[in-house]
């Protein structure tokens, strides 16, 4: 059997909050947790009492007298502490009592540009000041106030105005084009807007006054448009951010609002339609949150938490909720890999980083152009975690990291998603770590693996599907009233339990392996593999920048699967390397799942938040006309989907020519 590549120190475990809070269950309720499988255990078949311990335990207030954690569990529709009234700024802004004069948010841009930190007494000041000028032009609980913007520490604070007065916030990154964000935020007509006059990225500083000026002129709805001052001199005809946060603090507090009162809308990528709205309310992702990060994470007051990510990805989301428990957070406006893979691994030591969270990729990138370590004259001595999202963990990167940063940093590879804004599974400082393997489910999350007929099964591929509610499942889809999308979404292929849409398997020892999404399985002589193995396999050679592999089913019954590579600057798709990519496949993934074809493209399209266009392409090789698969405005290099527009034409007429 392999060995983990991390394991818990038994000399710090039973100072981690998690231990803590199992401490506090034993007492409550007279059990013996001594494992994590076993507080997981309980938590899922005792569903309201965790999420009641939960609640205690983290000292939730709420203006009313709550009601039982779960009244209702039948899904969807499950009630939570009905009754109860929150607000998560609320929940937030309550750690400028403890220590004002810490630091809540760094804000950092591009090696060149400036630094700025807020306070706790600074967030409190601006957050209240924002809302004194939001409730000022008439907004209120239930309007929507919507942000396109950079990862700034502007955006924190204006999320958290408009949640502290109930109103519902959304946004999206600057990267995107005026359609592609006003295909979001224009669904909601917004009442505010608030934007900054461009970002930076890859040694570039971006303008988009321009583009703010001409978003705003789409959103007729809007009453109040601030432009942030972030790297020039603000939007013209636009309140400045200066002005929108002069207002005097008048004391006013949060308001409070019931437990699924709407807190923000997120959307999905949109690739192939109208970005869908997925509603989440403020005590479900409050609890979730507040789980996550002490319990999972391990943060706890006056420690650092950064996450590379942008507005448009909930990641995001995840990086504010750091603030529910006290710690500071990173927000950096900028390129990873700009000017080197070095600038993330600098800023973690510079901000005396505790949890440093980045992509599977950008790992990658830094094990091809690491030749010296990562470490090198960096200490990295506050480094407790590195978290990783957005795509499977391959093992031999996983592998690699553990060996670079040794035993006292733990690999904390998590998966979950925009619908429900939180993990599915991931780690926990009680819980070994296996190269290519998530540790387990998440604390509250009733996890199996399904087959095709509804049953559970084990060590062998199956749907990621959730048997019980939690608390931050979407309330509904913007612009759903009937739910008809919500309920086809998710509870369509088995009745009253939520399907993910991803592929998994669930080993004898309760870690979990993600194999890609379920609608771009290859299935291949009846064996069905993810995707995400054959990455794990191809993009470890030197010569592949990245992959992309398809499953297409052609008309002729017949099954076509191409893998396209992007090779590394000065490489050569000859016979020699196309054996090779072969060879690894077979020795690696599955001697079944060999590609019919190896070609050499340009580049992979993602969506806005990194993840490769898998079906939207497959459809195109299948013969769908682009406009019915893909908007390219929601593409990061819309020219590449071109390319395979090009090659999809090309395939078809080379499969219609006579012999």
């Amino acid at each position: 059997m392999t060995q983990p590549i991390w394991q818990p120190n038994p000399d710090l475990t039973p100072t981690t909050r998690i231990a803590e809070f199992t401490a506090f269950v034993e007492n409550r309720h007279l059990v013996q947790l001594p494992e994590y499988t076993d507080l997981h255990r309980w938590s899922v078949q005792n569903l309201a009492d965790f999420w009641q311990a939960v609640w205690d335990h983290f000292d939730v207030r709420s203006a009313t007298t709550a009601g039982p954690a779960l009244a209702t569990s039948v899904m969807p529709g499950a009630a939570w502490f009905s009754g109860s009234r929150v607000n998560y700024s609320e929940h937030v802004l309550r750690q400028a009592d403890y220590a004002p004069d810490a630091v809540a948010i760094i804000g950092a841009t591009e090696p060149g540009g400036a630094t700025k930190t807020l306070t706790w007494r600074d967030l409190r000041t601006q957050v209240c000041s924002l809302a004194v000028a939001l409730r000022d032009s008439g907004i209120g609980p239930g309007d929507r106030v919507v942000g396109y913007l950079p990862n700034i520490a502007e955006a924190v604070v204006a999320f958290l105005a408009t949640a502290s007065l109930g109103a519902i916030w959304a946004a999206c990154g600057q990267d995107y084009s005026v359609p592609a964000a006003h295909a979001r935020l224009g669904q909601l007509e917004p009442a505010a807007l608030i934007t900054a006059d461009g970002y930076r990225f890859g040694g570039q500083v971006r303008n988009r006054a321009d583009e703010a000026a001409e978003l705003l002129a789409l959103l007729p709805s809007v009453r109040l448009a601030i432009g942030i001052e972030h790297v020039a001199d603000g939007v013209q005809g636009m309140t400045t951010w200066s002005d929108a946060i002069s207002a005097e603090d008048t004391g006013s507090n949060p308001i409070p609002v019931s437990f699924d009162h709407p807190l923000w809308v997120v959307f999905s990528s949109g690739t192939t339609g109208v970005p869908k709205g997925i509603v989440h309310g403020h005590g479900g992702v409050l609890l979730e949150q507040l789980k996550s990060s002490a319990l999972h994470f391990d943060l706890s007051a006056r420690e650092t938490f950064f996450w590379f990510t942008t507005p448009s990805w909930m990641v995001w989301n995840s990086l504010v909720g750091g603030l529910l428990v006290g710690a500071t957070i990173v927000c950096y406006d900028g390129s990873p890999t700009f000017p080197s893979t070095n600038t993330l691994w600098d800023m973690v030591d510079q901000f005396d980083v505790t949890l440093f969270g980045v992509s599977p990729g950008y790992l990658l990138e830094c094990k091809k152009h690491s030749p010296n370590g990562l470490r090198g004259s960096r200490s990295l001595a506050t480094l407790r975690s590195i978290g990783v999202t957005g795509a499977p963990l391959p093992a031999s990167t996983a592998e690699w990291l553990a060996d670079e940063l040794g035993s006292n940093v733990r690999i904390a590879s998590t998966s979950g998603g925009t619908d429900i804004v939180t993990g599915l599974v991931g780690s926990a400082p009680t819980l070994a770590v296996w190269a290519g393997e998530i540790s387990g489910p998440c604390l509250g999350v009733a996890l199996e693996a399904f087959s095709a007929d509804g049953h559970s099964v084990r060590n062998e591929v199956g749907e990621l599907v959730v048997t019980q509610p939690m608390p931050s499942m979407p309330l509904r889809f913007w612009n759903d009233p009937d739910g008809r999308k919500y309920q086809d979404a998710y509870f369509s292929m088995f009745p009253g339990v939520w399907r993910q849409g991803d592929w998994i398997t669930v080993t004898d020892r309760g870690s979990v392996t993600m194999h890609g999404r379920s609608d771009s399985t290859l299935n291949r002589h009846g064996v069905r593999m993810g995707s995400a193995d054959i990455y794990e396999a191809v993009e470890q050679l030197p010569d592949i920048h990245e992959a992309l592999v398809l499953g297409v089913e052609q008309a002729d019954s017949s099954y076509w699967m191409p893998l396209f590579v992007v090779l590394a600057p000065g490489c050569t798709l000859d016979d020699a390397l196309r054996q090779r990519i072969a060879d690894i496949i077979r020795s690696n993934a599955s001697p079944r799942h060999i590609p019919d074809d190896i070609i050499a493209a340009p580049g992979v399209p993602h969506t806005k938040t990194g993840k490769k266009l898998e079906v939207p392409l497959k459809r195109l090789m299948q013969g769908a006309l682009p406009s019915s698969v893909v908007d390219p405005a929601n593409v990061d290099s819309p020219e590449l989907v071109d390319w395979y527009v090009d090659f999809a034409t090309a395939h078809a007429n080379e499969q219609q020519a006579p012999v």
